[in-house]
């Protein structure tokens, strides 16, 4: 294997998350996965990496606890437990209390993540701003993990951010870090948060700020964004929806950005 990321798209046209890193001495990370239809995909797709009937995962991040983002890692954990083996998930969630304060209509699906975690209770990992890990060549420096006293938009800023250092080649994971958790992410790290490689908050769309992106200032992004999202379009043509994905594809072009990997045109495959 190489030093790769590979962002995978979904198998039904939504936005998702789910990303597979390998290095050269064979280690393997995956980040998130998707909805519980793109377990499938994702299990079909480390067969096809690793060349393993089985494959073994070294670590597996999870950014925060919304469906599109957690939930294929559930259906593997529920459905297909014998497919692939791991050594750790790591994860910073809050409590169902918080999810039912705060986003009561997305409380069921960390409820679902605590009710399986004893199936793995002896391979989580609860993460903290400031953790460090090494697997194989790759390093993970922890830089943001939940604030409790944000209230709004509470679950996308309770993602952990984290840099993957590979192959010489810096990546940003953002979650879908919201403006709050940003701000707050740029209070603590500031120009320390350099990388080249950045995966966009909340699939490049009513993230984090613009002055969070020029701190990073990234020659490449990762956008989980599909077709519909990536145009902003509602049905009715491009840029004509609610969302922000155009402004900030804006951004980053002015910004310099070269190089953009977006799951719209499939499945992308980048070498560090």
């Amino acid at each position: 294997m190489k030093n790769t990321v590979y962002m995978l798209a979904p198998v039904n046209g939504v936005q998702m998350n789910s990303f597979i890193i390998t290095t050269e001495s064979g280690k393997v990370i995956v980040v998130d996965g998707g909805f519980r239809c793109d377990a499938e995909k994702l299990l079909s797709k480390l067969k096809e990496i690793t060349g393993a009937d089985k494959p073994h995962i070294d670590a597996w991040f999870l950014s925060h606890a919304h469906c599109d983002h957690i939930d294929a890692f559930m259906e593997i954990i529920e459905k297909h437990p014998d497919e692939l083996s791991f050594d750790r998930v790591y994860y910073n969630f809050p409590s169902v209390k918080y999810f039912e304060a705060y986003e009561n209509h997305e409380a069921h699906t960390v409820a679902e993540f605590y009710s399986l975690l004893p199936l793995f209770a002896d391979r989580a990992c609860i993460v903290t701003q400031y953790d460090k890990y090494e697997i194989g060549e790759a390093k993970i420096e922890l830089l943001y993990s939940p604030d409790p006293d944000f209230t709004h938009n509470a679950i996308n800023n309770s993602s952990i951010v984290f840099r993957l250092t590979l192959g010489g080649r810096t990546v940003l994971f953002l979650g879908d870090l919201g403006i709050e958790g940003g701000r707050k992410l740029l209070r603590l790290h500031g120009e320390r948060l350099r990388s080249d490689y950045c995966q966009m908050a909340h699939h490049g769309q009513n993230g984090v700020e613009r002055d969070v992106y020029e701190a990073i200032a990234p020659t490449g992004c990762f956008w989980c964004a599909p077709k519909w999202l990536w145009d902003n379009d509602a049905g009715k043509g491009y840029n004509t929806h609610v969302f922000q994905t155009v402004i900030v594809r804006g951004w980053m072009e002015e910004l310099g950005v070269k190089e953009n990997y977006v799951i719209k045109d499939g499945d992308q495959t980048v070498d560090l």
